[in-house]
């Protein structure tokens, strides 16, 4: 969807819902906000599909208030009659087209009133501190990636940034060697760029 921009969690984008009932938000540990439960939600959702994924973006609705302007949405998602449900569900959306630059995509999106905030997982390459000093200078962002691709400290990472209409940011870092859920970094200022673009989607 390149050039609409996302108009309302449907029931079609419902059924790719992360983790459902049996994610984290219902029996499993309870993280500090609403935001940082829906981050791990998503973080879960996307460790249970593997690596080598496209980037996946989510609206986050409130989930008390689908319930009662979406019944049969809510019901398709089991969050009727949920009392324990996450205060915020995730929902994803169409798509991201295949290579399109992440920045120029998001600039393309609008979203309804009633999404609270979105999401974005998406892979990545980097280096470890001890490596920055040997980054050649003067790369553009294609040049740079295939550096980093060759270079043998280099470590995979899976960022899920989220944001909310009132500011409120949240990040996991999951990396590929330690692909636990008790070795994801949560943080609000861990992809701050990432989460500059994210909040931009908001801005009308």
């Amino acid at each position: 969807m390149p050039n609409e921009s996302p108009t309302s969690p449907s029931a079609s984008a419902a059924s790719s819902r992360p983790t459902g009932p049996s994610g984290p938000g219902a029996g499993g540990p309870i993280a500090a906000s609403p935001l940082t439960r829906a981050v791990l939600e998503i973080d879960e959702y996307a460790a249970r599909l593997g690596w080598d994924q496209p980037a996946r973006l989510f609206a986050l609705v409130d989930t008390a208030r689908l319930r009662t302007q979406e019944p049969a949405l809510a019901q398709q998602l089991g969050l009727d009659g949920d009392e324990e449900a996450a205060p915020l569900t995730p929902i994803e959306q169409d798509e991201i087209p295949a290579g399109a630059p992440l920045d120029e995509f998001l600039a393309t999106i609008a979203w309804p009133d009633a999404v609270a905030g979105c999401a974005l997982t998406v892979e990545r390459q980097m280096l470890p501190p001890s490596a920055e000093a040997s980054v050649p200078q003067d790369l553009n962002q294609a040049a740079l990636a295939r550096w980093v691709a060759k270079h043998p400290d280099r470590q995979e990472v899976r960022m899920t940034v989220a944001v909310l209409r009132d500011g409120a940011r949240e990040s996991a870092l999951r990396l590929r060697e330690k692909d636990s859920a008790t070795d994801v970094l949560t943080g609000s200022d861990l992809v701050p760029g990432l989460a500059e673009a994210l909040a931009a989607t908001f801005e009308a």
